[in-house]
This record gives C-alpha cells, structure tokens and sequence, in this order.
C-alpha cells in the first residue's frame, strides 16, 4: 500500500457514507453552459464550484453542455436555494439545466481495476492475458481439423 500511495496510485482513503443518513435526501444533477469558453472563465468557474460543499462531482464535458455537476441537498428547498443562489452567482454561467436523480442504479464503486493493463515501461508492450490466444488463432489449423468457431449447420 505504501508503494502505490508513494507512486501515486493512492491519492486518498474515503469512507462512503448513505446520503440519506447524513441529511442529504435530494440528488440533482446540473448542467451548466458558460458564456466563454477563454481559460479564465472556465478556471474561475471551477474554482468557484470548489468552493460548494454540495456539488459532489463537477465534470467538463464536451457535448451540448460545458459542465455536469452531481448535487446534494437537504430538500427542495435547499437544492432550490443552490440553484438560484449559488450556482446562479457564479460569473459567466450562461445557462443551467437541473435534473432530478429519482434513484441510483449504480454508485461510484470505484475504478475496474481487474479490466486495466498495466502501463508499458521502456517502450516494451506489457503482456496481456489474450497474447497466447491471439498468437494461437493466427496459427493455420491442421487439414480436417474441425474449426470449434464454426456454426453447425
């Protein structure tokens, strides 16, 4: 563990609590378009987003939108509060689209750290699971060989 906090692979130790709990009972995902697209803006922007306890999540997207915010409130009255508030006096918000989160199907559960290849040191190609298989099917098959691939008819 002291290896991969030191190679930075760790960046930090959480402990995941259930919102409802802890007096969140709204989820709210925003997204938001800014009037400039210059560097300025958008550091301002997310530097003043930092700043809100109850924007959990702030992504820079491409698409229609600039930015999608995951949310967390009290009640409507507070997530109405954030929205004309707070998110409202940020400068150079130009537009912004709440959406109601009416359940979650699945959580931030981490990385798939399982599905990843570790990155190539050196320029050598890390070995992958499917090397062996794939150096197999290129091989030619042996005559009257039936092909396991093959659809029976």
């Amino acid at each position: 563990m002291r290896r991969l906090e030191a190679r930075g692979v760790i960046r930090a130790y959480r402990a995941v609590v259930d919102p409802d709990a802890v007096g969140f009972g709204v989820l709210a995902v925003v997204m938001i378009n800014l009037a400039g697209h210059q560097a300025e803006a958008i550091e301002r922007f997310e530097r003043q987003v930092r700043a809100l306890d109850e924007v959990v999540a702030c992504l820079h997207v491409t698409g229609r939108y600039d930015y999608l915010l995951q949310v967390v409130a009290r009640d409507m009255q507070h997530l109405r509060d954030l929205i004309t508030r707070d998110l409202a006096a940020i400068g150079g918000v130009q537009k912004q689209e709440t959406f109601l989160v009416l359940a979650t199907a699945k959580g931030d559960e981490g990385y798939p750290l399982a599905r990843t290849t570790p990155p190539t040191t050196a320029g050598r190609r890390a070995a992958t699971p499917n090397t062996t298989r794939r150096r197999a099917a290129t091989r030619p098959k042996a005559p009257d060989t039936p092909d396991p691939n093959a659809e029976e008819a």
